[in-house]
C-alpha cells in the first residue's frame, strides 16, 4: 500500500470507519426478514412513500378547517390509502401519521398469500411468485414486490398450469380431468 498524501490523512480524520450511520439498521432488517423483501431498495422506496403521506397529511392539516380543499384533499387521501389497504378505515386524518414501510410492506403479493393462506410463510410465497404459479386476476405475476390493492384481493389465484393449484385440487377432490388437460 502506498504512503498516504496530506489531504488524504486529513480527510480520514474526519471519517469514523467504526460506527456508521448505515449500521444503525437493526429495524429495517428486522422488517425485511419478516416480509421476506429481497432488494434493500425496495424498503427504501416504502420508507419514503410513507414519508410522503405523512408529510401530505401534516400539510393538509395545517389548512383551515373551514377550507372545502381540505376536506375534499382528506378524503381522497383517506379515500386512496383505504383503497390501497394502507390504513384499516377511512375515519380521519390521524391514521396517516401512522403509516409506515411496514404499511406497504404488508400488501406485498407474497404477505397478501400468508394472509390468504395460499403459503404459510412469507418465503415460500416469494417462491411460488418467482416461480410463476401465482396470478392476480388474468395477469401472471412473477415480482414479488407487487403491491396489492384491496380490490384486488379478492382476484389472487394459482394458475391454470400451475402444479400446486392441481396438488390442491386434488386433495379437496375437485380436480376435474378435462379442466386440467
Amino acid at each position: 500500500m502506498r504512503k498516504l498524501k496530506y489531504h488524504e490523512k486529513k480527510l480520514l480524520k474526519k471519517v469514523d470507519f467504526i460506527s456508521w450511520e448505515v449500521d444503525n439498521n437493526l429495524h429495517e432488517v428486522k422488517v425485511m426478514r419478516k416480509y421476506h423483501i429481497q432488494k434493500r431498495e425496495d424498503y427504501t422506496k416504502y420508507n419514503k412513500l410513507s414519508r410522503h403521506v405523512r408529510t401530505l397529511a401534516n400539510k393538509i392539516k395545517q389548512l383551515d378547517v373551514q377550507d372545502p380543499y381540505r376536506t375534499q384533499s382528506t378524503m381522497q387521501m383517506l379515500d386512496k390509502l383505504y383503497n390501497m389497504g394502507i390504513i384499516p378505515t377511512k375515519k380521519n386524518l390521524s391514521l396517516c401519521d401512522e403509516v409506515s414501510a411496514s404499511s406497504f410492506c404488508r400488501r406485498r403479493l407474497p404477505v397478501v398469500m400468508v394472509k390468504l393462506r395460499m403459503a404459510q410463510t412469507a418465503e415460500t410465497a416469494v417462491r411460488f411468485v418467482e416461480q410463476g404459479h401465482v396470478r392476480v386476476g388474468p395477469e401472471l405475476v412473477l415480482d414479488p414486490a407487487f403491491l396489492v390493492t384491496r380490490n384486488m384481493e379478492d382476484f389472487v389465484t394459482w394458475t391454470d398450469t400451475s402444479k400446486i393449484r392441481q396438488h390442491v385440487m386434488e386433495y379437496n377432490e375437485t380436480r376435474d380431468d378435462f379442466d386440467l388437460a
